[in-house]
């Protein structure tokens, strides 16, 4: 089994989502996914420890090689994306 990274709460629920994962709601920090019937709580901290994440994906029936696997072809994708000319966030005009 890989090492799993440290990420940002709403990484975690955005990788989710390319999962099939929704939200189905929040209370607090802590926002409610659901795919089917299996379902997962993740909290909306600034960084998820190792152990936490590993809790959330055993809850939500997802094995830290399918996880990781989506994180690295989504960071791959936005990397390219820059490369080519999409858009990023320096590109981007500031909001006012």
């Amino acid at each position: 089994m890989p090492s799993l990274p440290r990420v940002y709460g709403a990484d975690a629920v955005r990788e989710l989502e390319r999962l099939g994962f929704v939200v189905a709601g929040q209370r607090g920090s802590h926002i409610v996914m659901r795919r089917r019937s299996t379902g997962c709580v993740v909290p909306n901290h600034r960084e998820l420890k190792v152990g936490t994440l590993a809790g959330i994906l055993k809850q939500a029936g997802v094995t830290p090689d399918e996880f990781i696997g989506s994180l690295q072809l989504n960071l791959t994708l936005r990397s390219t994306r820059t490369r080519l000319g999409g858009p990023s966030a320096a590109s981007r005009a500031p909001v006012t």
